[in-house]
């Protein structure tokens, strides 16, 4: 394992993701999409700073997308956030904030979970450090990966997009049209698809063990990343349309993440 490569992966990515300490939520939200970005940059400029026999355009290629998939998710959020600046100086909002006002989360635990994402995205971003470092010069597989992450990454942004003009239009129901009837979670199906793009263009460079354990790891997190928070949704959604007889038939119809697979509630009823 490239140990000493890493560590510096994990310090730019931690430095990337410390936004978290602002506001808890960001160190999984926008902090996210600044490491995974600075953590795409850092790779390539150690490719620069030491090149293998990997083809320049294939790590440029591979920081570009982690690049096009930090902006479109820390933009969006930030954008969002923005939005409800407005909202939050309402006093509706002041009186529903005081209503949840919370105590901050102790200093250790903060670093620890600031610790623990850095950790986790160093690990997704890491099949394009191993490819580099172990200087694999495949490109067929690379390109595979590529075209995966593309789609992934497309398909994230439409589903963005196309929640965001529905619940413009009708801000008392879920999404329903476009990508969301073929599964309710598209954008999370985007996700977990760039993800994939990201574990396959590594295949044919993990060397190691540890490099696939890695990998492999980093995958199954952000897989589980992604049922954890559908099932989260829903529970949401069923609490606030729980009693909506639209909802409940779209819901019970249409798979919760994945197409064609019968799973539609992650949540016992």
């Amino acid at each position: 394992m490239p140990w000493s490569l890493l560590g510096i992966l994990f310090a730019v990515c931690a430095v990337m993701c410390c936004v978290g300490f602002y506001k808890f939520v960001y160190f999984l939200s926008i902090g996210y999409g600044f490491a995974v970005a600075g953590g795409g940059i850092a790779v390539f400029v150690m490719y620069l700073l030491n090149p293998t026999a990997t083809p320049i355009w294939i790590v440029l290629v591979q920081m570009f997308l982690f690049i096009a998939y930090g902006a479109r998710l820390s933009g969006f959020l930030l954008v969002r956030e923005l939005k409800n600046v407005s909202f939050k100086k309402t006093d509706v909002a002041k009186d529903t904030l005081a209503k949840n006002n919370e105590k901050k989360m102790p200093i250790f635990v903060l670093v620890t979970i600031w610790l623990v994402v850095a950790v986790l995205y160093v690990a997704q971003v890491s099949p394009m450090l191993f490819r580099f470092d172990n200087g694999s010069a495949d490109i067929i597989v690379p390109i595979v990966g590529f075209v995966i992450s593309i789609f992934g990454l497309i398909l994230e942004s439409i589903a963005d997009n196309q929640k965001s003009a529905q619940k413009k239009a009708r801000p008392d129901m879920v999404a329903t049209e476009g990508l969301y009837r073929i599964v309710r979670c598209p954008n999370y199906l985007g996700e977990i698809i760039f993800w994939t793009g990201v574990f396959i263009s590594g295949i044919t460079a993990y060397a190691t063990a540890g490099q696939w354990i890695t990998a492999v790891v980093a995958y199954i997190c952000i897989v589980y990343i992604m049922f954890n928070g559908a099932q989260r949704l829903e529970k949401r959604q069923m609490a606030r349309y729980g009693d909506n007889e639209a909802y409940n038939t779209y819901a019970n119809k249409t798979p919760i993440i994945i197409p064609l697979l019968p799973i539609y509630h992650l949540n016992k009823k």
